[in-house]
């Protein structure tokens, strides 16, 4: 199987992005799936879901993340952590990514850095999935990470915020098109999920109304699992595999492969 990369990615902060790359990289693994995470927020909440902050912080300072890789262009393979977890891999990220737009300013084709830098793992096929999670800005690097993607998703909080700002992540979007064709909106993911408000109903409408975007049929809902599962750095199907959240990001999951495998 051709590896397939994903790109999780929202202009909008808390849209559950960080979480949602983590659980359906994490069910990929537990299905079978070669799977390699890519931290690319300096907040480094992705790290932070299957590292302890000690080893998160450890790879921070030693070089060995993904900051490095970029402003060396150097080979992603040389920078990829193993968790604790069959089939699951991660470059981890550091908080030197603040850094990052100003970095790749004055490089030759910065738009395709990330996609050289994992040219030699795709080619090799040692990975089924790269799942990717993107900062919360539409910027240089973000244009990178989706141009080095076959898939964006975007997932959206179910609140009166939730959706503010997603028409500038579609004309984004439609730019990166220009340079990466082969890119697809693989759909939006609902997060934060309160059926009983009236906010869901508003979200899945206007989603449904919006020409030319997949909405997933499953959803997350808002469930405290999710953060106590965070706070122990571990998946919520590790943390508790009777969450309400775990099977949904299961139903997710396959609800992705069946996607990508049309």
């Amino acid at each position: 199987m051709k590896t397939k990369t994903i790109c999780f990615a929202n202009n909008k902060g808390g849209s559950g992005k960080s979480t949602t790359c983590c659980n359906v990289g994490f069910e990929l693994s537990k299905m079978g799936y070669r799977v390699l995470m890519i931290d690319g927020d300096m907040q480094m909440n992705l790290s932070l879901s299957l590292f302890g902050e000690d080893e998160v912080l450890h790879s921070a300072q030693s070089g060995n993340n993904i900051y490095t890789a970029i402003t060396q262009q150097a080979d992603i393979c040389d920078y990829i952590t193993p968790t604790k977890y069959e089939n699951l891999d991660m470059v981890l990220s550091s908080s030197l990514m603040s850094n990052i737009e100003f970095d790749l300013f004055s490089k030759w084709q910065r738009e395709l850095i990330l996609k050289n830098c994992l040219a030699s793992v795709k080619d090799s096929g040692k990975y089924d999935f790269i799942l990717m999670d993107a900062p919360p800005t539409l910027g240089g690097w973000v244009m990178n990470m989706l141009c080095a993607s076959d898939y964006l998703v975007i997932p959206v909080e179910a609140s009166p915020w939730g959706l503010f700002g997603l028409a500038n992540m579609f004309e984004f979007f439609a730019t990166v098109k220009q340079i990466n064709s082969d890119i697809s909106l693989l759909g939006v993911a609902i997060t934060k999920v309160d059926t009983r408000k009236n906010y869901f109903k508003q979200t899945v409408d206007a989603l449904q109304n919006t020409d030319g975007v997949h909405m997933f049929q499953n959803y997350i809902r808002t469930d405290s699992s999710i953060e106590w599962a965070q706070d122990a750095s571990l998946p919520v199907a590790v943390y508790k595999p009777s969450a309400r959240s775990a099977k949904e990001y299961k139903a997710l999951t396959q609800e992705v492969v069946s996607l990508v495998n049309r």
